[in-house]
C-alpha cells in the first residue's frame, strides 16, 4: 500500500533549479536509500516530504492517519528544551494511547449493555496494537535504553549546553521513539563513532515503519535499503531495485547502454549532415519529412556521462626519515584524562585511521600533534620536511560571509583580472578549476553560507589539496559529502605520494585507505592496530576473546578452592584480610552473578512481554476485568526489574573489563 507520494515537485532558488518535475512513491515499510551530487536537493527534497517547507510547484500526499519523523542533518531543539523533555515530546503519542488504553479498560468494567460492551472490546484491541506499534506499555525502559547505548547521562541537563554530537545523539533517540509510518533521516551517521553507527544500524533494521535515507555511509546503504532512488540536478528522480551495491552495477549497465547508443547517435547526425550539405537534393518537397527528423535529432540533448569533480592535488615535497613522532603524551582537562602516555609513530606513506568513541580524545590528539595544544606530558617530534594540511571538522577556515570564489583564494570584490593556481607546474585559472570540481561561474558568485554542507566540504578539500603539503590531517572529512566525491577522495589518498591521518566513522571508507589503525579505547589509552577496519575489528575481537578466557582461567583455581571449603587464612590463623582488587577480577559471588544474569534477565524479559500480551488481548477483559489493575502493576514491577537486573548486568562486565 503507498504510505507516501510526491507528484511533480520543483524547487529552485534565484536562477538555479534544484529539481523539476520530480516524483516519488514511499510504500509501506519500504527501506529507500537517497542518493545524488552535492546540492542536487536531498536534503531540501526531505524537508518538503517532512512538510518543514514547500515546494515551488507539486503536491505531497500522505496516507490518511500515517505519521512521520523527520531528522535533519543539524536537529533543531525550543529554547529551554532539556534531555528528558525532549524524549517526553517524542513519547507522547505512546502516553496518549496508554491513557486512552486506561480509560477503555475502566469504562469496559462497568459496562453491562452487550453491545456497547463488544464495541468497547474492538476499541481496545485498536488501540492495544497502537500501543504494540509505538513501543510497548514501558515508556521509560526503552528511552533509557537508547540514551545508555548513545553514551547520553544527564537527563535533566539543557540540551543547549550539549556538545553538537551529543545533541544529534539527543535527537537520534527522539525520532527512534516516536514509532513512525516514516522516518526521514539526513546523514544520521554523521558525528557518530564506528560502534555506535554499527548500533543504529541494528536499530533501524529492526524498525517496522518505511525509511528514506540519505547517508555517505555505503556500508550502511548496502545492509538497510532495498531501493536506491538517483536525484539528478536540475531534473527529477531514477529508481533503482536492491542495496547501494546493486544501485552501482545497474549504473554502469545503464551508463554503457547509453553511451553506445550516443555513439550510434552521433553516427547518424554525421551521416544526415552530409546529406543536408548535398543541398539540391535536399531541398525537394519529398525529403522535407527527413530534414524536419535530423533537425528534430540533433535539438535533443544526448547522452553525456555525468561529471565528476576534478579535485587536484599540488605535488608534495619529499618526506624525510622522520614525519611525526609522539612520546608518552599525556593531557587531561579539569581532572578528567584525555591521553594517557600515548606512543605514535606516522612513516612515510602510511595512512593510519583513528577510531574511538566520540569524547574519547581523538581531536584532541591531533591537536596536541599540530602544536594546538601543548601536552601536559611528553613530547612531539616533527619532521625537517613535514608539511602538514589541517582539515578541521568545523570548517573554521571558511568565512561563510565570502563569496566561493574569494573563499577558493580568489580576488575580493571590486578587483578586476584573472586569478591562477600552480598544479604540477601548469598555470590554470581558478575559475576554470572551481568548474572542474563541479562549482559552475553562477555557483561561484555565491556566498559560501548559501552552499550545502557537501559544497563546503568538496571546497575545503580542494583547498586542501592545493597547499602542497605532505601530511595530511583530516578530521571527519567524510561528513555530507556525496557518495561519488568520496570515491574521488579515496582515489586520491590512494595516489597520495606523503602520510595521512584520518579520523572518520566511515567503515567502508577505512577499509579502502587506511594502512593502519590507531584506537582509543578510553583512559586515555591508544592501541596500534595494522591492517584496515575490517583487519582492526577482527584482531580487536581476538584479543578481547583471550583477556575473557583468562579471567576465566584465573577465576577456577579459586572456585575449587572454595568448592574443597579450603578458606583463606592469615599469618595467625584467622580469616585473611581483606584485599584490594586486582582489575579485571571479580570476586567468586559476583562471578557466579554475572554467569546467571543473562538466565534471570531472559526470564523477567519473558514475564513482561507475557503480561504485554495479555494486557494487549481483548479477552483479557472479557474474561476477568478487574484483574487488569493488578497485571499493570505487576508489568511495572517487572519492567522495574528488567531495568535493575541490565543495569547490574553492565556493572559487573565494566568490573570484569577493569573498571572501577
Amino acid at each position: 500500500m503507498t504510505l507516501l507520494h510526491a507528484a511533480d515537485l520543483r524547487l529552485s532558488f534565484g536562477s538555479r533549479t534544484i529539481f523539476d518535475a520530480l516524483t516519488l512513491t514511499i510504500e509501506e515499510g519500504e527501506r529507500v536509500g537517497l542518493v545524488g551530487v552535492n546540492g542536487s536537493g536531498k536534503s531540501s527534497l526531505m524537508r518538503i516530504l517532512a512538510r518543514a517547507s514547500e515546494p515551488d510547484r507539486g503536491e505531497v500526499q500522505l496516507r490518511r492517519g500515517a505519521t512521520v519523523t523527520y531528522l535533519p542533518q543539524e536537529p533543531a531543539f525550543p529554547e529551554g528544551a532539556t534531555v528528558a523533555s525532549e524524549l517526553e515530546v517524542a513519547r507522547a503519542p505512546l502516553r496518549a494511547a496508554l491513557d486512552a488504553h486506561a480509560a477503555l479498560s475502566a469504562r469496559l468494567e462497568s459496562e453491562r449493555d452487550e453491545a456497547a460492551h463488544a464495541r468497547l472490546v474492538a476499541d481496545l484491541a485498536a488501540v492495544s496494537e497502537r500501543i504494540e506499534h509505538l513501543g510497548g506499555w514501558d515508556t521509560s525502559h526503552e528511552a533509557r535504553r537508547l540514551l545508555d547505548r548513545l553514551g547520553v547521562k544527564d537527563w535533566d541537563r539543557a540540551v543547549a549546553d550539549l556538545s553538537g554530537g551529543t545533541r544529534k545523539r539527543v535527537a537520534i533517540a527522539r525520532a527512534l521513539l516516536t514509532r513512525p509510518d516514516l522516518l526521514l533521516l539526513d546523514e544520521p551517521t554523521n558525528h557518530l563513532d564506528a560502534d555506535t553507527v554499527d548500533w543504529l544500524e541494528e536499530e533501524l533494521d529492526a524498525h517496522r515503519g518505511a525509511l528514506l535515507l540519505v547517508t555517505h555511509d555505503r556500508y550502511f546503504l548496502d545492509d538497510l535499503v532495498d531501493r536506491i532512488v538517483e536525484i539528478t540536478p536540475g531534473a527529477g528522480v531514477t529508481s533503482f531495485p536492491g542495496n547501494y551495491e546493486a544501485y552501482l552495477a545497474q549504473k554502469l549497465e545503464a551508463e554503457e547502454l547509453a553511451s553506445v547508443a550516443q555513439h550510434k547517435r552521433e553516427r547518424w547526425i554525421a551521416q544526415e549532415v552530409a546529406w543536408l550539405r548535398r543541398g539540391v537534393e535536399a531541398r525537394r518537397t519529398k525529403s522535407k519529412a527527413r530534414i524536419d527528423r535530423a533537425r528534430r535529432l540533433m535539438a535533443e540533448r544526448g547522452f553525456s556521462a555525468p561529471k565528476v569533480a576534478e579535485i587536484q592535488v599540488a605535488a608534495p615535497p619529499r618526506l624525510s626519515q622522520v614525519v611525526l613522532e609522539a612520546h608518552g603524551l599525556a593531557k587531561a582537562f579539569e581532572g578528567r584524562t584525555v591521553l594517557r602516555g600515548v606512543d605514535f609513530t606516522l612513516q612515510r606513506g602510511e595512512r593510519v585511521g583513528i577510531v574511538g568513541p566520540n569524547g574519547v580524545g581523538k581531536t584532541t590528539f591531533l591537536r596536541v600533534l599540530l602544536g594546538e595544544l601543548a601536552p601536559d606530558a611528553g613530547e612531539v617530534v616533527t619532521g625537517k620536511r613535514t608539511k602538514v594540511a589541517y582539515y578541521d571538522q568545523q570548517r573554521a577556515k571558511l568565512d561563510p560571509e565570502q563569496t566561493l570564489y574569494e573563499a577558493a583564494g580568489g580576488s575580493p570584490p571590486g578587483k578586476t583580472g584573472e586569478d591562477y593556481i600552480e598544479l604540477s607546474g601548469r598555470r590554470v585559472a581558478l575559475r576554470d578549476y572551481l568548474d572542474d570540481l563541479l562549482f559552475p561561474p553562477t555557483v561561484q558568485r555565491m556566498q559560501v553560507k548559501a552552499l550545502s554542507g557537501g559544497e563546503r566540504n568538496r571546497l575545503l578539500l580542494a583547498r586542501l589539496f592545493l597547499e602542497g603539503a605532505n601530511v595530511l590531517v583530516l578530521d571527519e572529512p567524510t561528513n555530507d559529502l556525496d557518495l561519488v566525491t568520496l570515491n574521488v577522495l579515496e582515489r586520491l589518498l590512494l595516489q597520495f605520494d606523503g602520510s595521512v591521518l584520518l579520523v572518520t566513522h566511515d567503515r567502508y571508507f577505512l577499509d579502502k585507505a587506511a594502512t593502519a589503525i590507531l584506537a582509543f579505547e578510553g583512559d586515555g589509552r591508544a592501541v596500534r592496530y595494522p591492517g584496515n577496519y575490517e583487519t582492526y575489528r577482527t584482531l580487536k575481537e581476538q584479543a578481547e576473546a583471550a583477556a575473557r578466557a583468562e579471567a576465566q582461567a584465573a577465576v577456577r583455581p579459586e572456585r575449587g578452592a572454595r568448592a574443597a571449603g579450603a578458606e583463606p587464612r592469615g599469618p595467625s590463623g584467622s580469616a585473611a584480610e581483606p584485599r584490594a582488587r586486582k582489575p579485571g577480577k571479580l570476586s567468586f559471588k559476583e562471578q557466579r552473578e554475572l554467569e546467571g544474569m543473562e538466565a534471570a534477565i531472559l526470564d523477567a524479559e519473558e514475564r513482561k512481554a507475557a503480561l504485554e500480551a495479555a494486557l494487549g488481548d481483548p479477552a483479557t477483559y472479557q474474561k476477568d476485568g478487574g484483574a487488569v489493575a493488578g497485571m499493570r502493576a505487576e508489568l511495572e514491577q517487572v519492567s522495574g526489574e528488567v531495568e535493575r537486573l541490565y543495569a547490574r548486568w553492565q556493572e559487573l562486565e565494566a568490573l570484569r573489563a577493569g573498571g572501577p
